[in-house]
């Protein structure tokens, strides 16, 4: 793994990490406090609303926000490796010499 690709996957790890802790918030942080959280929210007690409703959208624009950030974070790390590349081209392929043929058919090139 290269320090390029490295860099990227901690990234990914604090993204993660972050997603985590507000999916474990809304889960049991909500469930948790259920009692202490009687406010209405569009007509229905909020712990009822984030039960049935609230924490579902939540979840979806979780993973849409983790799919767009890793797709957009994904484009970064390959433009960072064009144009690592292209600042330090690989050396050409050198042919490798050929070998002499000890049957008599001529020099053959070592595959």
């Amino acid at each position: 793994m290269t320090p390029l690709e490295r860099r990227a996957w901690r990234h990914n790890v604090r993204w993660i990490g972050a997603l985590v802790a507000v999916w474990f918030v809304m889960t049991f942080g909500v469930s948790w406090f259920a009692r202490e959280l009687r406010f209405d929210f569009l007509g229905w007690p909020f712990s009822y609303w984030m039960g049935a409703q609230g924490a579902l959208i939540l979840y979806v624009l979780m993973a849409a926000l983790y799919a767009w950030r890793m797709n957009r974070a994904d484009d970064e790390l390959h433009e960072r490796e064009r144009i690592g590349a292209e600042a330090h081209p690989a050396a050409p392929a050198t042919p490798s010499p050929p070998v002499p043929d000890t049957s008599g058919a001529g020099a053959r090139p070592v595959p």
